[in-house]
């Protein structure tokens, strides 16, 4: 039995020996194995940083003042991954009043980027489901981020209503992704319009951001994921006051079509997409309905 436990452990060692030494080469000669790799660090490292806000949060318990020492913690995740980010038109956050952030979708990580230019007391909405994921949703929670059910649209509807009592309340600002879902292709995709039924509602302006397209650096379908940069512009805002739920329709389609018009004339004289994308679709899709959409999937990993 010691001769067996000792050729065991001897087996061990050489496997660990061995994936020591070829886990550094498939990372330098596999693109693919490297995008894996930095992928699973970037998700598992997240976690960590829950796990070490959690008790930094609970001393406050719920609160959106918690944004602060999440945003802080995550402040930091960009210089591991060679991220370079240039922010224009911060001055735009200047307003003493509550507002409404809209902002292209395109991957996990739009949360480098949201944490670069979050406002104080701003908070996402978030699908539901994140409240689940163990200790990256009771953070979020902590953090005070709004929670909608997309599958429901009544439900939505009472979270969107009862978050505009709160932004006016309390003076909390709202992060919201109207595409609704993940976009890959460097372009936008037709909004949904409850980020704009919320702002008329509450009377706030709506203040859009336009990031920069990631595929100089990052691809999803090329499994591809090196260090690059990424240019976040912060457009004026658009007021909302005086209008009703029939000017909604419009403000989308307002909304919607600056953004584009930046992310096609902005970037360096290439615009923000990084090449010509694909624009079509109708605004504001989906109707009032649009509000179970709401809030895409960020920070799901």
């Amino acid at each position: 039995q010691t001769i067996w436990w000792g050729n065991w452990l001897s087996l061990v060692q050489w496997a660990l020996a061995l994936l020591l030494l070829v886990v550094p080469v498939l990372y330098e000669c596999s693109r693919t194995f490297k995008y894996f790799c930095k992928m699973a660090f970037y998700n598992g490292w997240i976690l960590m940083l829950a796990v070490l806000a959690i008790p930094l949060c609970a001393l406050r318990g719920r609160s959106v003042e918690n944004m602060k020492i999440i945003r802080s913690m995550l402040h930091h995740v960009k210089h591991l991954y060679g991220i370079r980010i240039e922010v224009r038109g911060l001055e735009n956050f200047n307003l003493a009043e509550p507002y409404v952030v809209v902002s292209n979708h395109q991957s996990s990580l739009d949360l480098l980027g949201m944490m670069e230019v979050l406002p104080d007391r701003c908070v996402p909405i978030a699908k539901k489901e994140l409240m689940y994921m163990g200790t990256v949703g009771l953070a979020c929670w902590l953090g005070g981020i709004i929670f909608i059910n997309r599958k429901k649209t009544d439900d939505a509807i009472g979270v969107m209503s009862e978050t505009a009592r709160t932004m006016l309340r309390d003076n909390v600002r709202v992060w919201v992704f109207p595409e609704g879902t993940r976009n890959h292709n460097g372009s936008m995709l037709p909004f949904k319009r409850g980020a704009f039924h919320l702002a008329v509602q509450a009377q706030v302006p709506v203040i859009p951001i336009v990031m920069s397209s990631y595929r100089d650096f990052y691809s999803k379908k090329e499994r591809r994921f090196t260090t690059g940069r990424c240019l976040i512009q912060v457009l004026a805002p658009m007021p909302t006051q005086g209008l009703g739920p029939e000017a909604v329709p419009a403000l989308t389609d307002r909304v919607r079509q600056a953004m584009l018009d930046e992310g096609s004339s902005g970037g360096d004289g290439r615009g923000f997409w990084g090449r010509e994308g694909d624009y079509s679709g109708v605004a504001g899709e989906g109707g009032d309905g649009g509000l179970a959409g709401e809030g895409g999937d960020q920070f799901a990993g």
